[in-house]
Parts: C-alpha cells; structure tokens; sequence
C-alpha cells in the first residue's frame, strides 16, 4: 500500500497546483481577494504532499520492496542502506520526483515565509510556482510515474550503477537539486513581478534572498560534484566539460549574474529590465540541463533516461515554460520603468561588466554543449572538449575575475579614475611582483593561461581583502565579510585550477609486487596484490608505500573494483593529501609477466579548488545570514520606534 499512498499523494498534490493556479489568476484577474486568501494554504499543502510522496518512495528503497518496478531496476536487498536511501534519486523517476518535491516544497516556504513581496506579487508569484509544477507533475504522472507496480515481484533488483555506490550521491545530487529547482522561484519572481508591474527595488530586496540561497547550494553542488568525480572515476581530472557537467555550470554563471544584477537592483534601484530577464534565463538553463540529462539525447553515468518520448515531453515543457516567459517579458517590458542612472565610473558600471562577461562565458559554453548535438542531429559527428573551452572561456573568466578586484573597490553611483587607480595600486603591485617571480622561475615551461592565472589569482586574493582596510573589523556588516570571503574563495579556486594545470605530473607504469616507483620526488614501494570483499562487491586491492623526500612512508590502498549486480568493474582510487597537493594513485588492469598498470599524478595544490569553492559557499551564507539579520533589526527598531512615539 505505500507506493498507492506515494502515487495518491503525488496526484493529490498535483490537483492542488491546478487549484492554487486557479485561485490565483482568478483572485488577480477578478479582484477576490478572499480567493487570494486561499492560495497560500494550498501551496503549503501541496508542499506537504509532494514530500510525503518523496519520503514514501524513500521507505519503498529501504524496504527493497521489489514488486515496484523502479526499485527492482534500481536497488539490490544486499546494497548498504546509504545507497538505498540515496538511490531513491540515482534514477530518472525518483530524481524527478526529487525535483517536483523540491519545487512543491520551496513554494511552501514562500507562501510560509515570504513577507517583503506585495501581495499581489506575492500571490503572482506563488501562481507562477504552481504553473511551473504542473507541468513537472504531469511529466511525472503520464510519463514516469516512479510508483509503478510489476506483477510478479522480481526475485532481487538490478542494482545501482556502481559509479554512483558513493557517499556522494547522498549529498551532491540533492543539493544541485536545490540550486536548480530554488531558481524557479526566482523565476516565478520574476513572473510575478512582471505581471503586477511591480520590478522595484522592494521587489529585488525580496527576491535577493531566495537567488542567493540557490546560489549557494548551486555552488555546493558543482564542487562536490567536481570532487566526487574526481577521485571516483580514477581519470586524474577534476572537470572534463562534459555536457552533463556543463547543464550544471550554466545555471551557476546565470545565477551569479543575477545574484550582482538584483544586489544593484535592490540597493540602487537600477538594472530592473535585465534584472528580470536573468531570472527568466537562470532558470532556463536549469531547464536546458534537465532537458540534455533528463532527455536521453546524452550518454552519461548522470543520464538517466533514453527514450525520446519522455525528451520530448521535457522539451515541450522547455519550450512552453521559457517561450511564455520571453514572450511576457517583451509585452511587459515597456512597462518596466527605467531604474536610477549610475556614472561610468561607478561600482554599477563594473557589476554591468561582471554580468555581460559572465553572460559572454554562459554563451560560449552554450554553443560548445549544443554544437555537437547539433551536427550529430545532421549526420556528422563532431566532438568539442577541454582545449575549446579553455581557450575561448578562459581568458574571458581571467577578464573576469580582474573586475572582481575593481568592482568592490569603487564607489557607488559615481567615482573618479584617479581614486579608483590608487585604491587598486597594491593588488596591482602584487599582480606585477607575482608577474616577474614566476616569469624569472618557470617561463616557457607552463603554459600561458596556467601562468596568468597564477598571477591573477594572487592579485584577486590581495584586492579581495582589500574593503576591509582601515575598517573596524568587528564593526563590519557581516555581508561584507560574505562578499570578501566570496570573492577570496575564487582567488583560491583560481589558484588551484592554475597550478593543477601548471605542475601536475604523471606516470604511467607496469609494476610487480617488490618493485619501487619513483615520481616527482615520490617514492612508491609496491608490496603486495590481496584480494577484498565488501557488501557488495570483491576487489582486488594493491597495497604500497609511498614517501616523499626520504619521510615516512605512509600506506595506500589503490583497488579496482567488481559489481556483480550489475555487472561492472570501478577503480577506487588512493589519495595522499599533504599540504601542498595529493599523490593520486590508480590501479590499473594485470600486465604481462605479473605486471599490473599504475597510473600515479602528483598534483601540487589541487585541493585548494574545492576548498575555493566552499569559501565561496560560505561567503553567500555570511551574506544571506547578514543581509537577513540586518533587515530583521531595522525592522525591530522601527516597530520599537513606533511604541515609543505611541
């Protein structure tokens, strides 16, 4: 009976959409307001539903209740119960049900939570919300209804890919989810706001916190996901520009232009029009990624679904959704009025630069997604990769990352040149030492963007630090602090990408127990081949010392794994972190003569990219957390001043 309880749930929330939907338009159209007064209820029980079906799906995982066809195409009785939980969503049904979950329950919050919006915006907006669902429930209910039943029950599962037997399929998956599904409602902001004509400072101030809130767990899913691959698909990489990679990266660089766009927005009143338009695209390019994963039009360990029905229903549901939003954004956006004018020289200037070189680096990872897809549709097989992006994208993310020194160091609405110059005197200074440092020491010998990047990446961490001179430190609003260590965290990122790409070294051997490897000042000593077993698999597992510079040694565990449910074998990679980078060590398939293949990268400082960009998470917290409390306390002491003056 739970997964008829699942599915009851699912078309009960679903009805409650179409009704919340209804109550809307007609309360707005109509001027009810005692139909208004309906919708915020309805959203938050439908938010209800939508998760008590997730949570019933969750228990049908647990239970290894084999006669649901999802879970028998996707479990195994004998999976540890992490990976049952977390399995829920490693498939295309439960990860879309994740996502109407997701979206139902972020609708609540804003029914529950959101005060700053005027009502009829509020009430747009939460009709917008239920728009978007609908659409999602539907793709569910008709097409990949994850409660199906199959009579007989399967005697045991099919298992999980075992690519995705990780503990970090717990973590980054939902909160990518997060990220993406929490722009819809910046979407539906924007929906709203256009609706009742209502794009104004108050209206970014409300939307500021749900963009950010997105923003963050976007980030925090990106760099997980880019860890999790890189120590478990044992390929030595930390981003291949795969376009399942790049369906999460889109939505980031649109989220980050609009986080700036609606900061202007909110504190100066200007950039309404593009405000609005960048929420319609950021969650549009959560849409595209759904679409190129959810579609089967692309072959991935993230790619879910292959047939082209369900593509074709998410398409529609592409075109109506992103075509209906453009199409009220160009009848309404002569009725945006124009926001306060900023000079040249202005902080808004340099947050208009950040947006359009973000929005230029969002193209051209667009068309580098699509292109191949394209030319495939049409015969002809064509592949884009890493040497593309990096070369086009890269020097544009460089651009980039230098008017993130500027922006935080000019002033407001207006500045002059020579204030500007002199306040950026000392990153620039440290950018030219960094410059003839490492040109005296490595010039010709890494290549020319790994070179720039290092010292961009320095002259960012020095211009990062730099609002907080001469300022009381513990005077300083904590968004401040937020928007420093933000911006710091893509120095670090920056800083690890460059020396990644600067000074990695690889080998490739063939070795033999009692062999000794030597590499970049690493010493391996490989001692012996055992065989391992685990809940769900065997292994073979190659156990080695490795020492650097005569220390001591330390052991390591490189394994290469099989699943026999399904059939699959894995690498399980050994990492050593010291301070200064990670001995990374594969094994590989049995050679000749006793040999086995070892692949062994020593890559100096490579953790400091994801540690970037958990700085970077945590400076949008800050500053959510600091944005928040200061308009909590300005409200606190006008409500005191109003009791006073009574």
């Amino acid at each position: 009976m739970i997964a008829e309880a699942g599915l009851a749930a699912l078309w009960l929330a679903a009805s409650l959409a179409l009704l919340q939907l209804a109550l809307a338009a007609i309360g707005l159209a109509g001027g009810k307001s005692e139909l208004l007064g309906a919708v915020r209820p309805v959203a938050v029980a439908q938010g209800v539903l939508t998760a008590l079906a997730f949570a019933l799906l969750i228990a049908l995982f647990l239970r290894s209740d084999m006669s649901v066809l999802l879970v028998a195409a996707n479990s195994h009785s004998m999976k540890p119960w992490l990976y049952k939980f977390a399995g829920t969503w490693g498939n295309h049904e439960g990860s879309m049900l994740l996502w109407v979950t997701v979206m139902g329950v972020a609708g609540a919050a804003v029914a529950l939570f959101e005060r700053a919006l005027r009502r009829e915006t509020h009430m747009a907006t939460l009709g917008g919300q239920a728009a978007i669902s609908l659409g999602f429930y539907a793709f569910l209910l008709f097409a990949s209804n994850p409660f199906a039943r199959i009579d007989p029950p399967a005697a045991d599962g099919q298992g999980l890919n075992p690519l995705l037997q990780d503990p970090g399929l717990a973590f980054h998956p939902p909160t990518l989810y997060l990220g993406y599904v929490g722009l819809s409602v910046a979407f539906s902001f924007a929906v709203g706001a256009l609706l009742t004509r209502q794009v104004d400072a108050a209206f970014a101030r409300a939307m500021r916190p749900w963009v950010l809130g997105a923003w963050i767990l976007l980030t925090l899913g990106i760099t997980a996901g880019s860890y999790w691959a890189y120590y478990e698909l044992g390929w030595g990489g930390w981003w291949f520009w795969d376009p399942v990679e790049n369906a999460s990266l889109m939505p980031w660089l649109a989220a980050t232009a609009l986080l700036h766009s609606v900061t202007v927005l909110a504190t100066r009143d200007a950039l309404r029009a593009w405000t609005v338009m960048l929420a319609v695209v950021a969650f549009s390019m959560s849409m595209v990624g759904t679409f190129l994963v959810r579609s089967g039009i692309l072959t991935s360990v993230h790619a879910f679904a292959v047939d082209p029905e369900r593509g074709t229903f998410i398409l529609a549901l592409l075109g109506i959704y992103i075509g209906g939003a453009l199409a009220l954004f160009g009848w309404r956006v002569g009725a945006v009025r124009e926001g306060a004018p900023f000079e040249l020289v202005s902080r808004e200037t340099m947050l208009v630069v950040n947006n359009l070189l973000l929005s230029v680096i969002l193209g051209l990872v667009l068309i580098g997604t699509l292109y191949p897809l394209l030319t495939e549709a049409f015969g002809h097989k064509v592949s884009v990769g890493a040497p593309y992006f990096d070369r086009i994208a890269g020097p544009i993310a460089l651009a980039l990352m230098i008017v993130m020194v500027l922006g935080p160091l000019t002033r407001w609405r207006r500045d002059r040149m020579r204030e500007v110059a002199r306040r950026v005197a000392v990153p620039a200074v440290v950018a030219g030492l960094v410059f003839l440092a490492l040109a005296a020491l490595a010039w010709g010998r890494i290549g020319i963007l790994p070179f720039l990047g290092l010292v961009i990446a320095l002259a960012v961490a020095v211009g990062s630090v730099a609002p907080l001179w001469r300022r009381n430190l513990r005077r300083t609003p904590l968004f401040t602090w937020g928007m420093v260590i933000a911006h710091l965290g893509c120095a670090v990122s920056l800083a690890g990408m460059a020396c990644d790409s600067a000074f990695t070294v690889e080998k490739l051997v063939a070795a033999r127990p009692g062999d000794t490897v030597e590499t970049a000042g690493w010493t391996l000593r490989f001692k012996q081949i055992l065989p391992m077993a685990g809940d769900n698999w065997t292994a073979l597992q190659a156990d080695m010392e490795a020492s650097r510079d005569g220390g001591e040694p330390v052991l390591i565990h490189p394994q290469s794994r099989f699943f026999a449910s399904p059939p699959t074998t894995t690498t399980e990679a050994a990492l050593l972190t010291r301070w200064n980078g990670q001995l990374y060590v594969v094994l590989g398939q049995e050679a000749d003569e006793g040999r086995w293949q070892l692949r062994i990268w020593w890559k100096p400082f490579v953790t400091l990219i994801w540690l970037g960009g958990f700085l970077i998470a945590l400076g949008g917290a800050l500053a959510l957390v600091g944005r928040e409390r200061r308009g909590w306390l300005l409200k606190w002491r006008a409500r005191r001043a109003l009791e006073a003056a009574a």
